[in-house]
């Protein structure tokens, strides 16, 4: 193979010196394309996915770091909405009877049956059952009346001052004909377990 007029077999590899600049020039090519493949095998490869990893986890850590920012900038409407929620908390458990008051409440409950104008057939509290941080009793009740009694005892439980609620609602045509209607329920009142109940 000739480049300009020179033989490449003759070319001498002690004597670089004499070679035609041409030649020189795609020698020194040549060694630098040879080198620089070498260099990105042997090291720039490994640097490559080293750079590209911590390039990733410089984003993870961005983001993170935005993230606690934001939250640390809306620290204190987080504090406050925690302060409001307790507040609520307090204020709903004010609602649930202490042990010593759920007596007089099922007595509410049966006043507001008569109350509306309904005859109680059943009326039998059950055994309390333990949750968390309350206990809750159900109470069976079956009454006679119209619709609209209903409707009036059903609201006048929801006006209680304490938390009770009606569970398995079921309205029936009573056995005479005379337009009575049934209506069976479980009520449920709660009370908040204090440290005497729980121990």
């Amino acid at each position: 193979m000739k480049v300009q007029g020179v033989e490449l077999s003759e070319l001498d590899l002690n004597n670089t010196g004499s070679w035609p600049p041409v030649i020189k020039f795609l020698a020194a090519v040549l060694v630098f394309a040879a080198v620089v493949g070498a260099g990105w095998y042997f090291s720039w490869q490994d640097q490559q996915q080293q750079l590209e990893r911590v390039t990733a986890q410089e984003r993870q850590l961005r983001s993170e770091f935005e993230t606690k920012q934001e939250r640390a900038a809306n620290l204190g409407a987080y504090e406050e909405m925690l302060e409001d929620m307790e507040r609520s908390l307090e204020a709903r458990l004010r609602e649930l009877p202490s042990r010593v008051e759920v007596p007089p409440l099922l007595v509410d409950i049966s006043q507001a049956g008569l109350g509306a104008g309904l005859e109680f057939e059943l009326f039998r509290p059950g055994s309390s059952v333990r949750r968390d941080f309350y206990a809750e009793m159900p109470i069976e009740i079956r009454v006679r009346g119209s619709f609209h009694e209903f409707g009036r005892f059903v609201s006048d439980v929801a006006n209680l001052p304490r938390i009770v609620t009606l569970h398995d609602v079921s309205i029936s045509r009573g056995s005479d004909d005379n337009g009575e209607l049934s209506m069976s329920a479980t009520a449920r009142t709660y009370w908040y377990l204090d440290d005497e109940d729980e121990g």
